[in-house]
């Protein structure tokens, strides 16, 4: 059966820049690909799912 997607939205704590991303849930972790920020934030982010 394949996974449904999801999409994210995410938002940088360091200069608030804002994506919105389609992902798919693996073994509880959305993959979405995405790595980092233009920022070039790799780890502080907030990260929303919206059903």
């Amino acid at each position: 059966m394949e996974e449904a997607r999801i999409k994210i939205r995410i938002r940088c704590r360091q200069c608030g820049e804002k994506f919105v991303l389609r992902g798919r849930r693996d073994k509880g972790q959305i993959n979405t690909g995405f790595k980092q920020c233009l920022c070039s934030n790799i780890d502080d982010f907030e990260i929303e799912e919206n059903l």
